[in-house]
Parts: C-alpha cells; structure tokens; sequence
C-alpha cells in the first residue's frame, strides 16, 4: 500500500452515527463525498480501492437495522458478514448478542475500516480478506447487504448462496438493486432508510431484508 490505510481512514472520516441505526459509531466520509467522488487515476495515486468502507450504504443500514430488531436471527450463533464494507452489518449481529462474527471483503483497506469502527463500538470482530465466493462458510448465519449490483458478480453469488442456504445455515440480506434474484427469496422486513443523494440519487431509499431459499 502506498498509504498508511489507518492514518488516512482517521485522517479523511469522522466517527458518526449514520442515520437508521443510532446505535452504532463508524468511520465515515463526511457528506461533501470527496473521498468517493475522487478519479480512479486520484485513488491509485495514493493505492486506495473504490471506498466502499466509507460510507454505511442503504442496504447495509436496513439489514443492520432488522438484525438489531430482530437479535433472535444471530443471538449465540457464528455469523458471516459478506462484503462487510464498513462493518456496519458485523458489528451489528456482534451487538446483538452473535457468538462469533466473521467480516469478510476482499478491499484491503477495509480491514482496517472494520477494525477501527468494531474497536469504537466496543466489540470484536474477526476478518477475512480471502475471495470466499463458492467455498464452505463456517457460520449458522451468513449476512450480505446491497451485494447484487453487478451481473456477473449476482450469477456467481446465486448458487454459492443456494450451496449454503442447502447446506443448513440462513442467509439473510438486503440485495435490493438491479440484479436482485426475487424469487428465491423470501421476505423478511422493509424500511425506508435515509440516505444521501450523492451516492444514492435519493434521500429516502426503500430497503427491504430478504431471507434466501435454497
């Protein structure tokens, strides 16, 4: 890495509370969006991904917000956050109540992310930083916000999620974007969460948690 990823995080977000989940603190972006809206050419200049981990995005917040409502889905059990981003959903289920949460992304940076905001929420949560897609998860529950936004990366996830909804463990998320596989899923909650219109072209976002069928 060219920067120093934890100087930078606490150097270029403040530690907030972001709206539908009060909750929780994270280390995000403020609301000028600078750090997203930087060049691809800006971002590999100081070697920084895409910041996903800098903003808690609106699928991320709904199913953070039914986990929290609704302990009883992680509640002592081994919890696998996929795409953790942030760490919004992970530190989340480790709030209420799970055994053991797993934080998974392949973004270097948010491992970092993820440990600075699960340090400020006072809780633990592991990470991996492998590409986990179509292995065995050792989880009760797997947990995956906004993942469907891209096609291929959708055709890829729908049968690793059939595998380990078959295998016995539930996964549960909010996919809600444009290449969302509706009728393998089965509804769970829906909220309207705040978000901002720079990342989102809305203030208001629909988002509903959906649990996956094998």
């Amino acid at each position: 890495m060219k920067t120093d990823p934890e100087v930078f995080i606490r150097a270029n977000t403040s530690l907030i509370t972001p709206p539908h989940v009060p909750e929780i603190r994270l280390h995000l972006a403020s609301e000028a969006h600078e750090l997203w809206l930087k060049t691809e050419e800006e971002l590999a200049e100081i070697g920084l991904p895409p910041p996903f981990w800098a903003f808690a995005w609106a699928g991320g917040k709904g199913l953070a917000r039914y986990i929290l409502d609704h302990p009883q889905t992680v509640r002592g059990k081994r919890v696998f956050d996929f795409a953790t981003g942030s760490g919004l959903v992970a530190i989340a289920a480790k709030l209420a109540g799970a055994a053991a949460v797993r934080a998974a992304d392949i973004d270097p940076w948010a491992e970092t992310a993820v440990r600075l905001n699960a340090a400020a929420n006072g809780v633990s949560v592991d990470f991996d930083g492998a590409d986990l897609i179509g292995q065995d998860v050792d989880a009760d529950v797997v947990l995956a916000g906004d993942v469907f936004y891209d096609r291929a990366f959708a055709e890829a996830l729908v049968p690793w999620f059939e595998q380990l909804s078959g295998e016995g463990k539930e996964v549960v998320g909010d996919p809600g974007r444009a290449y969302v596989p509706k009728e393998r899923l089965e509804f769970c909650a829906i909220y309207e969460v705040p978000v901002t219109r720079a990342l989102e072209d809305s203030e208001i976002k629909k988002t509903t948690v959906w649990r996956f069928r094998a």
